[in-house]
């Protein structure tokens, strides 16, 4: 639990952060986020100083009311003081206010710079990284690890300087008015921080129990309402079962949420009772030294005052050292992300590619995916991935030329490394030999931006945003015109779809365009390609989720598209390698053949084998197609 007093912070923290060591530099490393806010931390430290000092203001104004005003009958000192009293309180209201302020304004303003620093160097991680990390791992970083981070600052900083201005204050002004009262007070601090820290002991270990189980019923939720969650419950799912699962984790959190309530009342029950028992022996002990002549009446109403400010402080400083554990290991999370670095990164000298068309070559490229120590961090994987088949070697001595304009198609079996090499031209990965070439650069010596702009991809499965139909397009090209989005999806084949939008470009696509049908969001990606424009185009099987018809409307559309520009697609389709330039056959990560679609029909190898598994059907149909009249659309 994170919400509560800071007191009640600081006994409920998990205790195994005071066993987690640090990484060297942690702490230095936090100093230099505080830095800029150094003028708001002044001023804070400087109103909760003077917040303490109120602490023992007011007992001393009440003892002097009782002990010069009323004890004296001198109602104007006894009016004085009250007005000092009500105007101090006034003070420490505003003192308050402008502490939380300060407060969160360096707490905000801490979140705001890691945040925006830890998604930024994420952006730049390789692909590899978000295979291996597990997305709420991730995002808990971002969300829970830097609210922790933030109260490293704000809440530990308040609770060590305020708590410990109280405490020096409170048992200083406690010694001068009574040293017999204030040694009493004293003794009494293990009987009420003892049971407090048992308690919150085991409030911590109810409380990380309790954000397991809502982690646990959350995730469940998550993949159960997803579209595709919801769709493969519908299809396989028995939704008896389903309500069952979910039933007995929510009964895990109410009855974790019950213990919670009880040992928390618990908690404060106990130090109110202490706090009460301590009161009564002060009035007995304190009572007995003013019959006596010890001390005035005010002082005991002062010392009694002062103890109620005493025990709180003392008991959160007790426990100071697991809250700053805690804040520092969440810093230190945070870090290990911004530490990781990216595999993919952009030389100091990076340059730009060269204008006009562009040629890309593969000189002796050799491929294997990265492994989890290279690519992603243990701690975001939801458990260790052993290292599998895709962490062996994926190509081997690749080279090829695509001359500028040209349209080099890739087929062979899966699994023979077709979509690992477009990967590399459009520098998800970086080769591990040879190298990468566009335009006669070197990939590793370009800026990312120009390759970028020069690459345009359509994969087979087309990632589209929970967003607008128009934002989704725009993502290509930022500054197009409403006119341009339209005349992007006719090219596309998308008229129709157009005129069917509720909003029109303004329309909704859903979760992962989960609203659109597998051919329209294809052709949506298509679109996105062509308002793009790029001079270097990537398709990975680009025409799978589309029929017949669709299919020979967009291949005319691809067609004036990539004209001029050089092109590498992955085709399963006989359209598509009957007018390659130049077919590139892959097995097991080598390029076994190459040459035209009839050259290599004549040379009788595994293109031939693959012809007649894949494609001989497309052909009789392609056949058949031209003997019907009313397909000759799909000629």
């Amino acid at each position: 639990m994170s919400g509560g007093p800071p007191i009640y912070r600081s006994l409920v923290n998990d205790g195994s952060a005071r066993r987690t060591s640090l990484t060297p530099g942690t702490v230095r490393r936090i100093v230099g986020y505080a830095r800029p806010h150094w003028r708001a931390i002044l001023l804070f430290l400087v109103t909760t100083s003077v917040s303490a000092g109120i602490v023992i203001a007011n007992p001393l104004l009440l003892k002097t009311i009782i002990d010069q005003g009323v004890a004296h009958r001198d109602t104007q000192l006894i009016a004085l003081l009250a007005g000092a009293v009500g105007l101090l309180a006034v003070v420490e209201a505003g003192l308050g206010l402008t502490g939380r302020w300060l407060s969160s304004r360096i707490g905000e303003g801490v979140i705001y710079l890691l945040r925006t620093q830890v998604f930024r160097h994420v952006q730049r991680m390789p692909l590899a990284f978000f295979t291996r990390t597990q997305t709420g791992s991730l995002i808990s970083r971002l969300n829970t690890d830097v609210v922790g981070a933030q109260r490293a600052i704000t809440s530990v900083l308040q609770s060590v300087v305020s708590n410990l201005i109280s405490v020096v204050a409170v048992v200083t002004t406690m010694a001068v008015l009574s040293w017999q009262i204030t040694l009493i007070a004293l003794a009494l601090v293990p009987l009420f921080v003892l049971p407090a820290k048992f308690i919150g002991r085991k409030v911590a270990n109810i409380s990380r129990d309790g954000m397991n189980v809502n982690a646990d019923m959350s995730s469940l939720m998550t993949e159960r309402f997803n579209v595709g969650g919801a769709m493969l419950v519908k299809l396989y799912g028995r939704p008896d079962e389903e309500a069952e699962g979910f039933a007995d984790r929510a009964a895990r959190v109410r009855d974790i949420g019950v213990s919670q309530a009880v040992f928390g009342g618990l908690l404060f029950t106990m130090i109110g009772l202490i706090t009460s028992l301590a009161t009564a022996v002060v009035y007995g002990v304190g009572g007995t030294l003013v019959v006596g002549d010890a001390f005035e009446l005010g002082t005991l109403v002062a010392m009694t005052t002062l103890l109620t400010r005493l025990y709180a402080p003392i008991t959160a400083l007790s426990n100071v050292h697991v809250e700053v554990m805690t804040a520092l290991v969440s810093f230190d999370r945070v870090f290990e992300v911004l530490d990781l670095k990216p595999m993919i990164d952009e030389r100091p000298d990076a340059r730009d590619l060269p204008d006009g068309p562009l040629e890309v070559s593969f000189d002796a490229v050799s491929f294997r995916y990265p492994t989890a120590a290279e690519a992603s961090l243990e701690s975001l994987e939801l458990t260790p991935q052993a290292e599998t088949a895709d962490d062996t070697q994926v190509l081997s001595d690749v080279s090829f030329t695509a001359p500028p304009g040209q349209l080099v198609a890739l087929v062979g079996p899966s699994g023979a490394g077709k979509t690992t090499l477009t990967h590399l031209v459009s520098r998800l990965y970086d080769p591990v030999e040879g190298a990468v070439r566009i335009g006669g650069v070197d990939l590793r010596d370009a800026k990312a931006q120009a390759v970028r702009d020069a690459v345009g991809v359509v994969t087979q499965d087309a990632q589209l945003f929970h967003d607008t139909v128009g934002a989704n397009l725009r993502y290509a090209r930022p500054d197009a015109t409403d006119d341009e989005l339209v005349e992007a999806m006719r090219a596309a084949q998308l008229q129709s779809l157009l005129e069917s939008l509720p909003d029109g470009l303004d329309t909704m696509v859903g979760d992962r365009g989960y609203r659109l049908s597998g051919g329209e969001k294809q052709r949506l990606a298509i679109a996105r390609l062509l308002l793009k424009a790029p001079r270097v185009v990537v398709l990975d099987e680009a025409t799978a989720h589309l029929d017949s018809e669709s299919e020979a409307a967009v291949q005319e559309a691809l067609r004036t598209a990539l004209e001029g520009r050089t092109s590498l697609v992955i085709a399963h389709r006989l359209a598509t390698v009957r007018e390659a330039d130049q077919i590139l056959v892959l097995e097991d990560g080598r390029i076994l053949e190459r040459g035209t679609h009839d050259e290599l029909l004549a040379a009788g190898g595994l293109y031939t084998a693959l012809y007649r598994t894949q494609f001989a059907a497309q052909e009789r149909e392609r056949g058949t197609a031209r003997r019907t009249p009313s397909a000759e659309v799909g000629a």
